[in-house]
């Protein structure tokens, strides 16, 4: 029995394999190839002319995305004592001064009594002043007298005063009734973007000797966000405020979003050696979110350039070329010439040619891979 053996070829293999095929056929040169119409068709190469387009230069660095510092709040509590009740939760969009906690707290009774013992040594030393006045006035008591009794109402009047403002440090109003509930206030509109506060929860207050205040609410916006990056300081003079900046991250590959530079540092980092940029991001569908690392590709210029599809290089090494078509050979087979080429900026599947080709020259733009193999 006769056993048939499939001999299936890599395109590039199948080019040389098909010219060797007809050894009456002239052999092309090094650094060229010659192919039939049909050798064409099956290797379904694309020839297209070199042109200008405009080609943005760009810079890529690393980022951080970071929430705007002008729209985020680290809620601390000012008083010590227990929380009672948590009337924020994860994610709850909250207004300026709403509630989002209460704790029951002996610092604020103490600036309750404080308040109305002050009032009543206010009073007692106005009663003091009014009476030393009116002995001294018709010689009956004596100036030393007189001057303490007003000393006095004086500093009972700035008693008064601290103790009305240390009141309104705990926004409590001296208005109001008495009470030893304090309520936790957002110092801003935004969203609970981290919440520790629990029902039970011992807390330290700001105002308080404590070595550790714990952090109980994070308020802030994600749209518009932040997003910092790093500068070399060979490429600080190219990087400006208002420039376009494109941000991509793992968790959205692909998926690029719009920024701007709106700030450029004005020191380096001695270790480093590079300046921090900020870029001013819309984030609506809170895609990029606090400590996310991302890439910066910022655009630093766009100008008119010869330029070529990644897919027409080859890169061999440090060689790059491209394939040229160069008309017809004295059989009618098409030739193509491979030229060593210089590369300058990329962009979007694009690199600028420096070298190498000319507007007008039509260069393999799919396939250049396959005619590789038979150029050698």
């Amino acid at each position: 029995m006769k056993r048939v053996v499939l001999l299936v070829l890599a395109p590039a293999v199948a080019l040389s394999a098909c010219r060797r095929a007809d050894p009456v056929a002239e052999a092309p040169p090094a650094g060229e190839v010659w192919l039939t119409a049909e050798q064409m068709e099956g290797a379904r190469l694309v020839v297209q002319p070199v042109g200008t387009r405009p080609l943005a230069v760009r810079l890529v660095t690393g980022g951080r995305v970071a929430f705007d510092e002008q729209r985020v709040a680290h809620v601390f509590s000012p008083v010590s004592g227990r929380i009672t009740k948590v009337l924020g939760g994860f994610g709850q969009r909250v207004r300026a001064g709403e509630p989002l906690a209460v704790i029951e707290s002996p610092d604020l009774a103490t600036a309750w009594s404080d308040l109305v013992k002050a009032r009543a040594d206010g009073v007692a030393a106005a009663h003091e002043n009014e009476r030393q006045r009116n002995l001294f006035e018709h010689g009956a008591g004596s100036e030393r007298d007189y001057e303490a009794a007003r000393d006095n109402a004086a500093k009972a009047e700035a008693e008064l005063e601290r103790a009305e403002l240390h009141l309104k440090l705990l926004h409590g109003s001296p208005e109001t009734g008495a009470t030893q509930e304090y309520l936790l206030r957002a110092p801003l509109a935004g969203e609970i973007v981290h919440r520790a506060a629990t029902p039970g929860l011992e807390v330290q207050g700001m105002l308080a000797s404590a070595n550790v205040v714990q952090e109980l609410f994070t308020v802030g916006e994600l749209d518009p966000i932040w997003v910092w990056g790093d500068v070399y300081e060979r490429d600080l003079g190219r990087v400006r405020t208002g420039q376009s900046v494109s941000i991509e991250s793992v968790a959205y590959p692909g998926e690029p979003i719009a920024g701007t530079v709106d700030f450029v540092g004005a020191q380096l980092d001695p270790q480093t050696r590079t300046a921090r940029i900020r870029c001013v991001v819309r984030n609506p569908e809170k895609r990029l979110k606090p400590e996310m690392f991302v890439t910066l590709s910022i655009e630093l210029e766009r100008r008119d350039a010869l330029a070529l599809p990644r897919s027409a290089v080859i890169r061999a090494g440090d060689r790059q070329t491209v394939f040229v078509a160069d008309g017809k050979t004295r059989d009618g087979r098409s030739r193509f010439l491979q030229r060593p080429v210089e590369l300058d900026d990329a962009d979007d599947g694009w690199v600028g040619v420096a070298s190498g080709v000319k507007a007008g020259d039509r260069v393999v733009t799919s396939g250049a891979i396959l005619l590789s193999g038979g150029s050698d």
